[in-house]
């Protein structure tokens, strides 16, 4: 039976720890493809249909989450949103502590104490109890079980010393109520911290939320633009979005395509121009008919590709889930050792005993190991996003630290791709006009820079119409075309002894002419390359143009590794030898690029590029701006630092702190406070990385 891609949006997550016991669950029940994003709120897996979709829901929902239609529009109630169950505590909470201050004599009586903890350690139940009991019952114990064993065992004991008249010595009520109202204050500034890691993504699905104006039988309805299909004929006046992506039909105007590609300057879009959903239409109007809708969009897979992007794991995060899943039953043991130690072999009392292991459960802190890698993830992607670049695994960040090596295509990539024919060398028989004609003809069929910039060169000169009915493009080769009478084309590199001439033209097996095409370089080539040599990282020019051609571009921008006239085949063996050597990236737009960009390290793919190209690689420059692949760079560098600081501080944090608790030298409170702390120092380092100063 074909398997089913199920995605579903849960909330109620708040760590990896979250996200790791849904997996667990998953996994145990055989599914396969298991993707879990915290921040996200999103699980997606396989499902052949063996397991009905219901029960799946109903064990999920059994670890204490919520699966919801959609996050945007669920409204969690009154009493489960977390800044209102931490006011409610803190409530009842701050008379517990003023107790210690104030000499009112009400507030010391055990009976009041007991009930103004116990709607805290009430609350405290419902919400880390929940969590603890089924986080254990998921197979992967979360932080709630430390806080929830602490809290209670100090709630326990001082019920046993209200009810048997033990006196104020077994008065601990304002430490259970303390630890509780504490680390919810944590999760309130967690919850919105996390938030803001996402920005870049809600900021994109907040682009597309917008209506569209849809031409129904010369009569125009506002629709949602979720309603669009296929086909439909819109209107988008000065002002709007644009819905979807679509051709223009009628009309031109200026579109800021800024949120698309970082670029500030407007485009300017003519009759059968492109336009793409979400983007702004500043100046003019359009009629256009959508091509694209929902998520074929330019838009929508963005968004999904930040998705993806943002819950894979860098390697270096293996090792963090590896101790936060040993960590909890790790802490609860040291915390027995503790109690055990301090009241039997140290012979101190009971209460400084427990108070002693209390404080080591409370002081861990597990989430900080569990944000530090997927928050600084979300906001390097993020602000690699808002410059146009466009990164499409959290991996790849690690995968490009220490690169020794970019590669570079030559046409598009180095160079505009925007090619002119300096000449066309005609054999006997042919004629200018036949030979213009031809080629026009076949490369209509094509989407590579040098068909659509020979397209537009030719149109406009003389030539006698050719109609094609079937063309192929080769990888590395060319093209090959059938007319309506029969004849057999090929317009491609061709191997002849004139070099001079790039292109060979074959009708029927017989040569009809030699074209001689070039481009020019792109302005921040020159600039890139040095940047790149300043970093310490060579670069190398790898193209299936002629090797004359490529030398003379390279000289003319700094590189002196050089291979021209590669077949696709070729170039996967020259990536090999670099790899050998060390990372290695590959910067294309090509079809005949794409094996490459995939066996490289890390494949890094111009906007412009062919579709092929564009699936191949896992960055996508989308500005088509070949000086972002320094900021591109810069970001990855910057964000693994970002995430071994935040591994450090987790680590450092819970090792400096649990012996420093278990010795005595931290109360409960003090640990819940600065257990709650580390949290916010670890996404708060993150969030550092949308506005931190980034140097080489």
């Amino acid at each position: 039976m074909a398997e089913q891609l199920i995605e579903l949006n849960v909330t109620g997550m708040h760590c990896n720890n979250c996200a790791m016991s849904i997996h667990r669950l998953l996994e145990k029940k055989g599914l396969r493809d298991i993707s879990v994003d915290f921040a996200g709120e999103e699980v997606k897996f396989s499902n052949n249909a063996t397991l009905p979709l219901p029960q799946i829901i109903k064990d999920i929902e059994g670890l204490g989450f919520k699966v919801v239609d959609d996050p945007a529009l669920h409204s969690p109630k009154f009493y489960e949103q977390v800044e209102n169950k931490f006011i409610f505590c803190a409530l009842f909470t701050a008379p517990l502590l003023l107790h210690m201050v104030l000499p009112w004599h009400v507030l010391h009586l055990p009976w009041v104490q007991l009930g103004l903890c116990l709607p805290v350690f009430i609350v405290g139940c419902m919400h880390f109890g929940k969590s603890a009991f089924n986080s254990v019952k998921g197979g992967v114990p979360n932080m709630d079980v430390l806080i929830f064993i602490g809290s209670t065992a100090a709630f326990l004991y001082s019920l046993t010393g209200t009810l048997q008249h033990l006196g104020p010595r077994y008065m601990f009520y304002e430490t259970c109520a303390t630890i509780i109202t504490l680390v919810l204050l944590g999760n309130v500034f967690e919850k919105r911290s996390v938030n803001q890691t996402t920005s870049a993504v809600k900021d994109l699905m907040k682009i597309q939320q917008t209506t569209a104006n849809r031409v129904i039988n010369g009569s125009v309805e506002v629709i949602n633009s979720k309603d669009v299909r296929p086909g439909d004929t819109l209107i988008v006046n000065h002002g709007d979005k644009i819905p979807v992506d679509g051709e223009v039909l009628s009309g031109d105007a200026s579109v800021d395509e800024s949120m698309l590609t970082g670029e500030s300057v407007p485009v300017e879009i003519e009759k059968y121009g492109r336009v793409i959903g979400g983007t702004l239409l500043i100046k003019g109007n359009i009629t256009m008919l959508a091509t694209k809708v929902g998520a074929n969009t330019t838009l929508s897979q963005i968004i999904e590709l930040m998705k993806k992007a943002q819950a894979a794991k860098p390697p270096v995060q293996k090792l963090g889930d590896k101790v936060a899943a040993i960590f909890v039953p790790a802490v609860i043991l040291i915390s027995l050792i503790t109690f055990l130690l301090t009241y039997f072999v140290r012979d101190l009392s009971l209460q400084t005993s427990l108070m002693n292991a209390i404080a080591v459960l409370v002081i861990s802190c597990p989430c900080a190991m569990g944000l530090a890698t997927p928050t600084a993830v979300m906001v390097g992607l993020g602000r690699a996003a808002k410059n146009g670049i466009l990164i499409k695994g959290g991996d790849t960040v690690e995968a490009v630290t220490d690169a020794r090596y970019v590669v570079f295509d030559k046409t598009g990539t180095l160079t505009t791709g925007k090619f002119s024919i300096h000449d066309i060398k005609l054999t006997d028989g042919a004629s200018l006009e036949e030979v213009r004609g031809i080629i026009t003809a076949i490369e209509e069929r094509s989407n590579h820079p040098i068909a659509v910039s020979l397209v537009e060169q030719l149109k406009s000169l003389p030539q006698t119409k050719t109609i094609i009915r079937s063309a192929t493009e080769e990888k590395g080769l060319g093209m090959r075309a059938e007319d309506v009478q029969g004849n057999s084309y090929f317009l491609g590199a061709g191997k002849v002894a004139d070099t001079d001439y790039n292109l060979s033209l074959y009708k029927n097996q017989v040569l009809l002419a030699q074209i001689a095409i070039d481009d020019t370089i792109k302005p921040e080539a020159v600039g890139l390359i040095a940047a790149l040599k300043k970093l310490g990282i060579k670069p190398v020019l790898l193209s299936g143009d002629k090797k004359n051609r490529c030398i003379k571009v390279a000289s003319a921008i700094g590189i002196d590794d050089v291979h021209g006239e590669k077949l696709p085949d070729e170039k996967l063996s020259i990536i090999d030898v670099y790899k050998k050597k060390g990372k290695t990236l590959m910067i294309g737009d090509g079809i005949n690029d794409a094996p490459a960009l995939t066996r490289a390290d890390v494949g890094i793919s111009m906007n412009g590029a062919s579709q092929i190209a564009i699936q191949s690689a896992r960055v996508v420059l989308l500005n088509n701006d070949l000086s972002t692949v320094v900021k591109f760079l810069q970001i990855s560098r910057h964000t693994l630092l970002t995430i071994k600081q935040n591994l450090f501080w987790a680590f450092a944090y819970n090792i400096i702190a649990i012996p420093v608790a278990a010795l005595g030298f931290l109360n409960p409170m003090m640990g819940a406070f600065t257990m709650a702390f580390s949290d916010v120092v670890v996404i708060g380092n993150s969030l550092r990385l949308k506005r931190k100063k980034l140097t080489p």
